[in-house]
């Protein structure tokens, strides 16, 4: 349907010129062809149908991310459902704070596993520490307020402990969080739940819920 209304828009221009210099020579249309395709008219015409292009692609890459962010999201909170963890409906701002902090969207539900069992078993007084951070000394106002906090720390984000945590890989962040002369194989049990909410590339994931 678009390319008809393209074809009859430039015929509008092209034909009836055509038609009114049909003794002049071959290269005389050619030129006046040039000329009309040139005009403001069907230059404007075209830059409106690259936007049009352009905003359909940028359409399709954020319907992308929005369905991954779901599909990390629906995967934690089915860990945390199927376990009656008190985090249950947090899966989507972790996997939002993970990647406004470059992590791993399992990291920060995997430590809150380890911790204290999706918040079964949080550090009391200090409500809302599902995580364990500050050794149970610091209290926040919320989950999300836990999660936000703690993502940018273990990000490298925040300037007190930017030298722990900044251009670390899972593991040495992990590392870094509960050093193994504290707690021995610490890393290695977190990235083990990692690997139980799910795996860190859907991107096959995807492609089967796009082809369902």
């Amino acid at each position: 349907m678009e390319n008809r209304k393209w074809i009859r828009f430039v015929e509008s221009f092209i034909l009836l010129p055509i038609l009114t210099i049909s003794s002049a020579s071959v290269g005389s249309i050619s030129q006046a062809i040039v000329g009309i395709v040139n005009t403001p008219s069907v230059v404007s015409f075209q830059k409106q149908n690259i936007r049009a292009s352009d905003l359909l692609a940028l359409n399709d890459v954020i319907d992308q991310k929005l369905e991954v962010q779901k599909i990390k999201a629906q995967a934690i909170d089915a860990y945390f459902k199927a376990r009656n963890m008190p985090l249950e409906g947090m899966g989507m701002k972790m996997v939002l704070e993970a990647e406004k902090n470059d992590l791993d969207w399992r990291l920060l539900p995997a430590i809150a596993i380890r911790e204290s069992s999706g918040g079964k078993n949080d550090c009391g007084k200090t409500k809302y520490n599902s995580f364990g951070w500050g050794s149970c000394k610091i209290r926040f106002n919320s989950n999300e307020e836990a999660i936000e906090t703690v993502a940018k720390n273990l990000g490298g984000n925040h300037p007190k402990t930017e030298k722990y945590y900044n251009n670390k890989t899972t593991k040495q962040i992990l590392r870094a969080y509960n050093p193994p002369s504290v707690v021995p194989r610490y890393a290695e049990q977190v990235i083990s739940i990692m690997n139980a909410i799910g795996q860190g590339d859907l991107s096959p994931a995807l492609a089967i819920t796009a082809n369902a």
